[in-house]
């Protein structure tokens, strides 16, 4: 295992992890060229900004996340200014920011004049940063984190998948969202490599060439996107992918192309990541340092950690209660252990029961009917048995039901699909494109 060194601190990190303080820390277009921040100048510019904060007078801002290194750096000092920083999206709701105690916005114009009707008094005590969830199986929700706690993550990821100070990891994911956080921004600064700030995903086909960057953190379906249309740069030596499910096909791709492949699977509540793939085999990940994973009986993967754990969800002691238990996280995910390798299954909210005993994993029985609905946006939800949700009209109901006859043909009569609704709108999903299941399940409850 290499050794890395710990941060208490995002300045700390930024001030001590590069061997040289003009080297540079983040890259970004400028003038259509790449330009770059070095470590000591992103220090000064933290330094500059948490006057800024200062100036504005309030306890709990809403950050709008862009990949800038001013949105960085800001993010950065109302964080050393001890204050209760909500990390937010350009997609953020008024339920978000009023729920989160938000007592001021720092975003562009169009952004703030949305949401501020929604902003509140803000709150007594900070230290906190607050992520939402991606609310894949239920609503989201803010989680309470800790600048020292994703620190600590950065330094968990890094032990075991480490970066040189040559190393350049592409950002092309969303900060708000605690898997681009740690894993498109705080990985690299942790071993002193430089970051390059994509430029969004009107850029997602030509930043990889535009910074030819050595590493990659990804979600399966821009990994998939990458691959599918040939974006890939020859500096590449390195992609790191996580939240969500993944078809072998993608790392396979990689691998025929000399890259690098590892999983990694974390939690918003555990600060990202938890476990790493390091060997040919990208299923089997190997435990972060300071992590301890068992499984429950019924296989649901249970995590104890001191250093990266949540605080809780923000002001739901009932919901803190129920997933954090003695502190042991209960994840609601399914797995195995290999040999001390965790291997991830599924969701247990993803696990439709039938009344015979028998259990079908949804994500597993979509990819099944997939190549059959090539072109169709669709997911499987629960009834009595599947029941299949298709974004289009009536008119599709023959060339859906046409496409599936040979594969529900193969299937147990009990598992095939029971019903089949066709919706007009798209169907709802997550940033990273993961199915919102709690709110397909409501929505077609009520037709």
């Amino acid at each position: 295992m290499i050794s890395m060194k710990r941060y208490a601190s995002f300045s700390e990190m930024i001030r001590g992890a590069s061997p040289r303080p003009d080297a540079p820390a983040l890259k970004f277009e400028k003038d259509g060229m790449v330009g770059s921040v070095s470590y000591s100048e992103l220090s000064a510019l933290i330094d500059e900004k948490r006057e800024y904060v200062r100036s504005l007078g309030k306890t709990s801002p809403g950050i709008l996340c862009v990949p800038t290194p001013e949105c960085v750096a800001t993010i950065f000092a109302a964080v050393a200014e001890g204050l209760q920083v909500t990390l937010l999206g350009d997609n953020a709701t008024r339920e978000q920011v009023s729920s989160a105690d938000v007592d001021v916005l720092i975003g562009d114009d169009e952004w703030r004049e949305e949401l501020e009707g929604a902003l509140t008094r803000g709150v007594t005590d900070g230290g906190k940063i607050l992520f939402f969830t991606s609310g894949t199986t239920s609503a989201t929700k803010a989680v309470v984190l800790t600048e020292a706690g994703l620190c600590s993550s950065a330094y968990n990821g890094a032990s075991l998948l480490p970066l040189s100070p040559d190393d350049t990891l592409m950002c092309m994911l969303p900060l708000d969202h605690v898997f681009g956080f740690v894993c498109s921004l705080l990985w690299a600064l942790s071993c002193g490599a430089s970051v390059a700030l994509g430029r969004g995903a009107r850029h997602y086909a030509d930043d990889l060439e535009f910074f030819k960057p050595t590493a990659l953190s990804a979600v399966p379906l821009l990994a998939g996107f990458l691959i599918k249309n040939r974006l890939l740069p020859t500096s590449l030596r390195l992609v790191l992918i996580g939240a969500g499910d993944c078809p072998p096909t993608i790392p396979g791709a990689f691998k025929s192309l000399g890259i690098r492949v590892s999983f990694g699977y974390g939690l918003t509540e555990t600060s990202s990541g938890v476990a790493l793939s390091l060997g040919d085999d990208p299923y089997a990940m190997t435990v972060c340092p300071d992590f301890t994973v068992t499984l429950a009986d019924d296989g649901e993967i249970l995590i104890e950690n001191d250093t990266c754990m949540m605080r809780g969800y923000y002001k739901d002691v009932e919901k803190t209660a129920a997933t954090l238990k003695d502190g042991v996280l209960h994840t609601g995910d399914i797995g195995a252990l290999d040999g001390g390798l965790l291997r991830v299954t599924g969701r247990k909210k993803e696990i439709l029961v039938f009344p015979d005993g028998t259990k079908v994993f949804l994500p597993e029985y979509e990819a099944k009917i997939a190549p059959a609905l090539a072109g169709y946006d669709f997911a499987v939800t629960d009834g009595d048995s599947p029941v299949l949700v298709v974004r289009g009209t009536e008119d599709s109901r023959a060339g859906v039901e046409s496409a599936l006859d040979g594969v529900m043909r193969d299937m147990p009569i009990g598992r095939r699909i029971s019903k089949i609704i066709f919706v007009n709108e798209p169907l709802p999903r997550t940033a990273t494109g993961k199915i919102k299941r709690w709110e397909l399940q409501r929505k077609v409850s009520k037709i």
